[in-house]
């Protein structure tokens, strides 16, 4: 039976503790480690003459059988999706459908799909309002397209909502569980992924609104700046499945940790800007600023896991933060800064990480979606980064 639920966490306004923890700190603060990426990606032109494709969100397939056969999956926006080896080569390129522009993707393994388990990439295409589903062909390392004909819309009521681009954005998997967010709101989707007809689809099965407006402990109001009838929404998300948790990124708030069952939820940490009043302009009134803020600069993107840590990026500075996975303690920061095989990492938005040694990474690879690749002619471009796990010193 399909049953839609939505949990509203607070009316207007909710009541969060003061937080506790690291104070706030700027761009390459002297804690920071910095460390170099080990390979690039091509880069992508969001222009013209380069398809209109724009780095945005990766994910990681393991082979199951040959690890040097591995790929780095990413999405390019109106570009479509990219493979790309262990090298950071482009191997597979596919265009959206008609319309389509995809914008987060995630790996599935074991998904029964035709009477066997295969692996898929799971994406959100916000400009239809859809998820599509490529199945990841072991003997070829290739993605094939096995959507149904007429995958359901998440969130819109009928084709018009979806002009209105108010549709699916952030994801994350685990399973037949896909969490879905909801561009500029604060829903979140939960959806069961089946199989059809040799096919896949899904289902929804309940949403949560997260808070949109905050009671400060000095007992004013805050929200975002935002534009008229935009909530602060939610991009970066991960599902850790040994803990029952979700981890969502809300932008312009901070990072939030659900529990699955419950969806009860508690802050892991807030943006620098939390509480800080904004002019009639969105400025950020800084002077005034309460100081209940956290040390991620705005917007808080990419969440990712990696054994016993929980990684995520803060965009407004280029920054990184790593917190023990079980206790969600804060453990260490760092950049990406230019190195002799890459440039650094700028306003970074997706990350991925695998602890499976593959080759040139033999404790785990880390893959980061870089905002400001080195321009080429005047050109802004965007790529993807390799990490090596243990440029990091974590293990």
């Amino acid at each position: 039976m399909r049953r839609t639920l939505a949990l509203i966490l607070a009316a207007t306004t909710v009541a969060v503790p003061a937080l506790t923890g690291p104070a706030r700190a700027a761009v390459k603060q002297p804690g920071d480690k910095q460390v170099t990426a080990r390979a690039e990606t091509p880069a992508l032109f969001d222009d013209e003459a380069g398809g209109d494709a724009d780095a945005d969100d990766p994910a990681i397939w393991v082979h199951p059988g040959d690890r040097a056969r591995s790929l780095v999956i990413g999405t390019a926006k109106n570009g479509g999706l990219r493979a790309y080896d262990l090298a950071g080569r482009e191997v597979q390129a596919i265009a959206t459908p008609a319309g389509g522009r995809f914008n987060n993707v995630d790996v599935v393994t074991g998904f029964r799909l035709g009477g066997r388990r295969t692996d898929l990439a799971v994406v959100t295409d916000r400009g239809r309002d859809q998820l599509r589903f490529y199945r990841i062909d072991p003997a070829t390392s290739r993605l094939a397209d096995v959507t149904v004909a007429d995958p359901p819309l998440l969130f819109s009521a009928d084709q018009a909502e979806v002009e209105e681009q108010a549709t699916g954005y952030g994801l994350a998997t685990r399973g037949d569980l896909a969490v879905v967010s909801r561009r500029h709101t604060t829903r979140l989707g939960f959806f069961r992924l089946r199989a059809t007809g040799g096919k896949v689809t899904y289902t929804r099965r309940e949403t949560l609104d997260l808070p949109g407006s905050f009671r400060l402990p000095n007992g004013t109001t805050w929200r975002p700046c935002g534009d008229p009838g935009e909530d602060p929404q939610v991009e970066g998300m991960v599902i850790d499945a040994r803990a029952g948790v979700l981890y969502a990124s809300q932008e312009d708030v901070g990072l939030w940790r659900i529990d699955l069952r419950t969806k009860r939820r508690s802050m892991v940490e807030r943006v620098a800007e939390y509480g800080v009043p904004y002019s009639a302009d969105c400025t950020l009134d800084t002077g005034h600023d309460p100081g209940y803020g956290g040390r991620i600069h705005a917007d808080v993107e990419g969440a990712t896991l990696y054994e016993d840590y929980l990684l995520v990026s803060g965009q407004g500075d280029s920054r990184f933060f790593v917190y023990d996975r079980r206790t969600n303690r804060p453990l260490s920061s760092f950049t990406v800064v230019d190195g002799p095989a890459t440039d650094g990492v700028q306003h970074s938005d997706g990350a991925a990480a695998t602890s499976a040694r593959l080759p040139g990474y033999p404790q785990g690879l880390l893959v980061l979606h870089d905002g400001e690749n080195t321009p080429d002619g005047g050109r802004v471009s965007t790529d993807f980064k390799f990490v090596d796990w243990r440029a990091l010193g974590l293990r």
